[in-house]
């Protein structure tokens, strides 16, 4: 089975992405993105969400790990291991929420509380809780991640010091108790629920970083985590699918099992379908990829990281002209200052949550630095 091919084409949308209408007049440059992940890292190494969003002035695990990976790619060795010390650093301070965190596995007594955080105020600390609304903290797929980015770190020439093998060690500790807890997703969304990505990205990080420690017991558990998502739970009409527990739909996520995680050959007929429906379900026809059916975040709008992610599927099974398509559409997306957003509010399967999202925080967060990352990514696989 091979990836559904589909063009993108110019489009002309003036609100506060401020895209421009130019046919396939790119805004930005791969190393105008690299040059804007390495000015917002902090001198400590911490990587905020976005330099400008008020609301994103977090370390979030795993978009700062994804930043990190692209710096990688990029050549920048000392600034992926700078956010690798950071995030080592951070999470030793809270070993003792480690514990506790463990603690209420055991005893049955999970909640967003008790678990380890996915993001953490720039100076490495827990956010004050809003009395307000409580925003969901609670995803284990963050430190799987971090694990895999840190091993890919090493591999590519980086330090294992002490501080990042201790802190290697002590996710890995928390991953092997919760690995499979029912939490919320990659997207802060759909709580209670055992999610594909998350359990795959744990797999993933147990596999890596155990064989880089010599952690057996932690590669053992991830090649029965990859047995799990590989079953009934988590498959459905011959492809992954979001969640275990009778959620039929797939999600942009997916594609992460097999780039960059490999946990699945590009080629794996199960990946393949899954593929398939991301592209005919997900994809916008000229444009980019959404989360999934029925997002209404924004409106379900459009998403540059994975559109980035659909184009390194394409790049890697020689789709070329349709990985630059996507690279073309993604680099239009930029603003007046070179800023990518977090998504474009195109085709957006609910207006009325568009207007929601944007009287609740405002535009789209822009930049964010996980779309200029994966800009990077994409750029750098088909270079």
């Amino acid at each position: 089975m091979s990836v559904r091919r589909f063009t993108t084409a110019p489009s002309s949308h003036a609100d506060e992405e401020a895209r421009t209408t130019m046919p396939h007049t790119p805004k930005i440059s791969p190393d105008a993105s690299v040059r804007l992940l390495l000015d917002s890292q902090l001198e400590s190494g911490a990587i905020p969400a976005s330099t400008v969003h008020e609301i994103y002035q977090f370390g979030w695990l795993r978009d700062g790990s994804w930043c990190a990976y692209a710096l990688d790619v990029a050549g920048h060795r000392d600034a992926a291991s700078r956010w690798h010390h950071w995030v080592a650093k951070t999470l030793l301070r809270h070993e003792r929420r480690v514990d506790e965190a463990l603690a209420a596995v055991r005893s049955g007594e999970v909640n967003g509380q008790v678990m380890m955080p996915a993001r953490f105020t720039l100076d490495g600390h827990e956010e004050t809780p809003n009395d307000e609304e409580e925003w969901p903290n609670f995803q284990t797929d963050c430190y799987g991640f971090w694990l895999w980015a840190l091993a890919d770190h090493v591999r590519r020439g980086g330090d294992l010091d002490d501080e990042l093998e201790q802190g290697a060690c002590l996710v890995i500790r928390y991953l092997m108790g919760v690995a499979e807890v029912p939490c919320f997703d990659c997207w802060e969304e759909h709580p209670g629920l055992v999610h594909t990505y998350s359990v795959a990205a744990n797999a993933a990080g147990l596999r890596d970083a155990g064989k880089l420690l010599g952690d057996q017991a932690a590669q053992d558990y991830a090649t029965r985590l990859v047995a799990t998502i590989s079953g009934p739970e988590h498959t459905l009409a011959g492809g992954f699918v979001r969640s275990a527990g009778g959620d039929t739909r797939v999600d942009g996520s997916l594609m992460w099992l097999a780039v960059p995680l490999n946990l699945v050959e590009l080629t794996d007929e199960v990946f393949q379908v899954t593929l398939h429906r991301i592209v005919s379900e997900l994809g916008v026809p000229g444009g980019g990829v959404r989360r999934y059916l029925g997002d209404s975040f924004y409106g379900g709008s459009q998403w540059l990281l994975l559109a980035a992610t659909l184009g390194w599927c394409a790049t890697a099974t020689r789709q070329r002209e349709m990985a630059t398509e996507l690279l073309r559409w993604i680099e239009t997306a930029a603003n007046e200052h070179g800023y990518l957003p977090e998504q474009v509010a195109e085709n957006v399967q609910s207006p009325i949550m568009l207007e929601y999202w944007r009287g609740k925080w405002g535009a789209t967060a822009t930049p964010l630095l996980w779309s200029h990352a994966m800009h990077v990514v994409l750029s750098d696989a088909l270079a």
